[in-house]
Formats: structure tokens, C-alpha cells, sequence
């Protein structure tokens, strides 16, 4: 039976989705726009719910798990259907509701197999989820590969001429890197105390020796570094990104990548403490590194969405960077990039599949002049291509900065090598608006356009609009006030690095 202090939230609101996707196959062949509008409905209960729960029943000053929920599931392996979520876990689990009943309301129409594609975003609403605020390691393990098969789905069924070269690659990556994750998770679950156990809190005051933490620490750092993605084992997100539909890569670039950065935090940093401290230092330089790396590869693509997928890359560094840092700061900065970038790369991608819908060209050196015909993708390209360059008054610039100051302020590293890793970091944040400034030229600007027989396009329509700005009023309320995004981390944050004084 159930154990909870509330009533069971977190099984609602992850059992949804899925549920109420399986009734979508008792609908008509033909009713696709009833289709498309009952998943949306779908996806906006589960987010009211999600809203309300977090509303009226978390405290934001304590740190420890809350919304609890424990089912005895499997005895032989004491294995639990173990929820909760704390200050690490709403943020991301309210950014996937609320990019997921976007992405499905850009998708809109669906016109081919329209009863799979919905069943498949519920399911993959479902699996993100279930990872965020899964407290049994295991089951945080059947959530992750959960999600992966709605995404290769999509991505083979209606992604571009190459997709399923493009589909292949990610499963294979993904699927392959997921085999070091259950290896780490069976191993930490079986060696984590006198019996087997997957709870996460039992598991955090754990300790191991020192050779078995960092394997267990590799094994884990493989498997997140293909979902983040980490260089070299990102060469998988611009070729399935070129090829996905658009409300897929917003997915994939607001939610699929931050499971990645939330299980460094989650696994990684929280349950690893040593290890960690170990190879921080590493993933400090790896992320400064990838930085530049991501924004110089970004420059040299003439397609439009591998040109936004290494910029994305690229901003992941960040995330790392503030991870290592192991302080206060940088960890707080990293979360809030977590959100920021789920927010903005989303958006950018949401953008460029509506040029495409119009134009039906990918290739920058193609385009030029669409501000003239389209002033309102014009403009939204702009703002939120301004936010992904680190504007001052946008979540980007707010996150990267305290990531700045988390790397200034660690008591982890001397003082040139901290001076080493800032000025790296900063090489790329030069390099940002080379690239971001490139691509609003090449495709606004000029008059390739204009020997196009009958050149004449729609702009955005409201659906468009409204999508856009739905996005663009967090990553504005983010850099104006971000306090609000800190209050819901600073607590969880202090509890992490405790455990590295």
C-alpha cells in the first residue's frame, strides 16, 4: 500500500500522460484536430496539477524530499514505486509540462498517423517525469529508457529524408550509453548497504571505497554525458536535431538534454561526493573547452537547426562548469541554466521549423529577406537569439553569470586556475553573438529571397505568436527576477555540497 504524507500527486501526475494517451486509439481515424486538442488538454491538467501540488503542498525551505510516495512494487529485489520531488527537481518538472503542451500545440495539424504521434508525446510527457522525480534509482532507470522510444519513434517516422540514419544513431548512442547507467545503478544498489536497496536517501549516506566510487562514478559519467551532451559524445544531437520535426527538437533541446545535466546532479554530485571531487576539476575544463568547441563548430553550419544544436551544446558547458565548481554559486547557476536553456532552445527551435514551414529552406547561405515579408518571426528570432547570446534582462545572461561567480568564488581551486578557466569561458561568450548575430544576418537580411518566383510568404500566425511569446515571458521574468528561481534551489544546493566541507 501507499505511504505518503498527501495524496499521491506524483503517481497522478505521471500515470496521466501515458493513461490518457492509451484511450487515443479508441478515437476515429479521422478526427485528428479533436486528437491534437485532447492532447493538449492532456498535457495542461497534468501541468495545472503539477502546478497546484508544488502551490499548496511544498515548502520551499526544506531541502529534504517531500510529496513522498512509496509503493512496495517488487520484494525480492526490494524494489519500491518510490516519488518525491525537492528543490532540485520541480524546477525541471514544471519545464517539461510547460514545454511539452507547447510543443504539442505547435506540432498542430498532425495529418499522418495522428493517433501514434499524440500517444507518443503523452508517453514520452510520462517518462520525463517519472525521471525528474523518481527517489528509487531503479525506477529512475525504467523512466530514462522509457522516454527513449517515443523520441526514436518520432524522430523515424516524421523527421526529415535522412531520419532514419539520424534515428539510428541516437538509439544506438543512447541505448548504448544506458548500459553503463543500469550497470552503475545494479552495482551502487546491491553494494549500498547490508541488502539490496534503490532508495535515494539511503543511498546518499552511503559510503563506498574509493576505487569502487569511481568506477561507479565513469559508469555514470558515460551514460549522462551522451544525454547532455559532453563532447566527444555529442556528435548524435545536430544529426537528430537536422532531421526531427520541429515540436520533437523543442523535446530534445528543452527537456531530453537536461535529464542528462539533473542525473550529474542527482547521481554524480549527490550520492558520489569523492569521486566528484576528484573529477571536478575535469569537467570544469571539459566544459570550458566544449564552450568554445560547440561555438566555433556553430559558425561553420550552414543548417539552420545544426547551426542552433551546437549553440546548444555549447551552452551545456555551463552547466558543467557549474557543476565542478563544487561551490554555492556555480551549483545554483547551473540549475538555473538547466531551466534557461530549456526555455530558449526550445523556443529557437520552435522558430526555425516555422521559417522552414514557410520557406521550405534549411541552409543559411540559401536565405535572405525574410525580415521584409515576416517581421513577426523576425522580431521573435531576434529577442530570443538576443536571450541565447546572454542579453542583460534575460535568463541567459543571469545563469551564465552566476556560473562566472561560482567559478571565482569555489574554494576548491587556486587562483590561476580559476583565472584560467574564466578567461577560456569567456573566449566563448565572444564567440556567442558571432555566431547567433551570423545567423539572423543570413537569414533576415538581404535579397536571395527575392529572385524566388511569386516570393511572397505568410508571417506568424497566432498560434505561432502565442507559442513564442509563452516562451519568451519566463526567460524575461528569469532575468528580471530570478530570486524566485533560487528559492525554489538554495536549500537542496546547501544540503549537496555539505557533504563536501
Amino acid at each position: 500500500m501507499f505511504t505518503t504524507n498527501f495524496f499521491p500527486w506524483l503517481t497522478i501526475i505521471v500515470v496521466l500522460p501515458i493513461f490518457a494517451g492509451s484511450v487515443i486509439f479508441l478515437f476515429p481515424h479521422r478526427g485528428n484536430k479533436v486528437i491534437g486538442w485532447y492532447t493538449i488538454c492532456i498535457c495542461l491538467i497534468d501541468l495545472l496539477l503539477t502546478t497546484y501540488a508544488f502551490c499548496y503542498h511544498f515548502q520551499l525551505d526544506d531541502p529534504l524530499i517531500q510529496l513522498t510516495e512509496n509503493l512496495k512494487w517488487i520484494n525480492f529485489l526490494n524494489f519500491y514505486w518510490r516519488f518525491g520531488i525537492d528543490g532540485l527537481s520541480i524546477g525541471p518538472i514544471l519545464l517539461t509540462g510547460f514545454i511539452t503542451t507547447l510543443a504539442t500545440l505547435a506540432a498542430q495539424p498532425v495529418t499522418r498517423e495522428s493517433r501514434f504521434f499524440h500517444f507518443l508525446m503523452l508517453a514520452m510527457y510520462s517518462g520525463q517525469i517519472g525521471s525528474f522525480s523518481s527517489e528509487d534509482i531503479l525506477l529512475f532507470f525504467i523512466m530514462w529508457e522509457l522516454e527513449l522510444i517515443p523520441i526514436y519513434l518520432l524522430l523515424s517516422m516524421w523527421g526529415g529524408k535522412k531520419r532514419l540514419y539520424s534515428a539510428t544513431k541516437f538509439i544506438l548512442y543512447t541505448a548504448g550509453s544506458s548500459v553503463f547507467l543500469l550497470i552503475g545503478i545494479l552495482g551502487i544498489g546491491l553494494y549500498g548497504s547490508d541488502k539490496p536497496t534503490f532508495n535515494f536517501e539511503i543511498l546518499a549516506n552511503q559510503s563506498y571505497p574509493v576505487i569502487l566510487e569511481i568506477l561507479f562514478y565513469i559508469g555514470f559519467l558515460i551514460a549522462f554525458a551522451v544525454k547532455s551532451p559532453i563532447i566527444p559524445l555529442h556528435t548524435w544531437l545536430p544529426d537528430t536535431h537536422g532531421e526531427a520535426h520541429y515540436s520533437t527538437c523543442m523535446l530534445l533541446a528543452g527537456i531530453l538534454l537536461k535529464m542528462g545535466a539533473y542525473g550529474l546532479v542527482r547521481i554524480n554530485m549527490e550520492l558520489l561526493p569523492h569521486a566528484h571531487s576528484i573529477f571536478s576539476p575535469w569537467l570544469m575544463i571539459l566544459g570550458a573547452i566544449q564552450i568554445i568547441y560547440a561555438a566555433s563548430t556553430s559558425l561553420g553550419q550552414r543548417n539552420l537547426k545544426k547551426r542552433i544544436a551546437y549553440s546548444s551544446v555549447s551552452h551545456m558547458g555551463f552547466i558543467m562548469i557549474g557543476i565542478g565548481s563544487i561551490s554555492d554559486t556555480g551549483l545554483n547557476g547551473a540549475i538555473l541554466q538547466i531551466i534557461s536553456h530549456g526555455f530558449i532552445g526550445a523556443a529557437l527551435f520552435f522558430l526555425a521549423g516555422t521559417s522552414y514551414d514557410r520557406i521550405r529552406i534549411l541552409y543559411l547561405d540559401e536565405m535572405g529577406g525574410m525580415a521584409i515579408q515576416m517581421p513577426k518571426i523576425f522580431t521573435m528570432f531576434s529577442i530570443l537569439s538576443m536571450a541565447s547570446l546572454a542579453l542583460p534582462g534575460m535568463s541567459g545572461f543571469v545563469a551564465e553569470l552566476i556560473v562566472f561567480f561560482g567559478i571565482i568564488t569555489s574554494p576548491k581551486y587556486f587562483l590561476m586556475t580559476k583565472i584560467l578557466i574564466t578567461f577560456v569561458t569567456a573566449i566563448g561568450i565572444i564567440l556567442t553573438p558571432i555566431y547567433s548575430l551570423s545567423m539572423l544576418r543570413q537569414m533576415f537580411y538581404g535579397y536571395k529571397l527575392f529572385n524566388i518566383p511569386n516570393f511572397s510568404f505568410f508571417d506568424s500566425g497566432p498560434r505561432e505568436l502565442f507559442i513564442s511569446i509563452s516562451i519568451l515571458i519566463p526567460v524575461i521574468g528569469i532575468g528580471i527576477y530570478p530570486d524566485f528561481f533560487f528559492s525554489l534551489s538554495v536549500d537542496k544546493v546547501e544540503a549537496i555540497l555539505s557533504n563536501y566541507r
